[in-house]
């Protein structure tokens, strides 16, 4: 199938490793130009070296970039107009928040949850508005969690904050929806990423068990019994960014594995 992505421009955010770089290996492989930003410049140039290692026509810029910072948000969107012109696709993607229950969580740690995972999307979404009102397939992609769903043990922070980026996806769809813009989730599940690897080690740690141990409880809950690939997810991402989904439009993808029973 053709996607529709051959010369459209997309912006991934928090994308040197992970999820994020799943979704712009994928959008680099079926023709978009991408640019990539994190907050550490050494892990977002190695990941643009990567991106171009795989896929040599690629056309891929990054740049150093904290998604909590207004400014440093105004700067980036600068920064993909000065280099392709044009912007058709964002992605809002932002490392999760610290784990823990609620009693263990200062105030300061929740302000900073709400500035990465909440805020970021909204700093994002405002920067990049006047110019996805100009493309012809303007389209809005947040990545979320499938504990928007099913709230998961020792992510406080994440269980709470996540579901208003739903919401603003919701109402986002809604509002856009007129101007042509689409706004859509994924609810990732457990994926093989470095944050996963980070939740497993605090889970062992917790528990006094081994990371193997821990793994083996997440896929035992698992109908398809693993967790799973990033590039899965990545390539369920390009597609709903994808003109090929141009009448998908305030949707939540859960690409879990099935993990999430619920009818809806």
């Amino acid at each position: 199938m053709d996607l529709g992505l051959q010369d459209k421009v997309a912006l991934v955010t928090a994308a040197s490793a992970g999820l994020g770089f799943a979704t712009a290996l994928e959008l680099a492989r079926e023709g978009a130009s991408v640019v990539i930003c994190g907050r550490d410049a050494g892990r977002v140039s190695a990941a643009v070296e990567r991106l171009r290692s795989d896929v040599p026509e690629a056309r891929v810029e990054g740049r150093a970039a904290d998604v909590t910072d207004q400014g440093d948000v105004v700067d980036l969107i600068a920064f993909v107009i000065e280099r392709f012109g044009r912007l058709d696709i964002l992605v809002t993607n932002a490392g999760g928040p610290p784990g823990g229950v609620f009693v263990a969580t200062s105030l300061e740690t929740w302000r900073g949850a709400i500035d990465l995972t909440l805020m970021s999307a909204v700093y994002l979404v405002r920067s990049a508005l006047p110019h996805l009102k100009k493309s012809p397939a303007g389209s809005v992609l947040t990545i979320t969690s499938f504990s928007v769903k099913q709230p998961v043990p020792n992510l406080m922070l994440s269980n709470v904050i996540r579901p208003a980026v739903i919401g603003l996806t919701k109402a986002l769809s809604q509002e856009l929806g007129p101007l042509g813009i689409r706004t859509n989730s994924i609810l990732p599940g457990w994926t093989k990423t470095e944050r996963v690897d980070y939740i497993m080690q605090m889970r062992a740690e917790s528990n006094g068990t081994s990371v193997g141990e821990e793994v083996a409880k997440v896929t035992a809950g698992i109908p398809l019994r693993r967790m799973g690939d990033p590039a899965e997810f990545g390539r369920t991402a390009a597609f709903l960014v994808s003109p090929a989904a141009g009448y998908i439009n305030g949707t939540m993808i859960q690409v879990d594995g099935g993990a999430i029973g619920g009818l809806l």
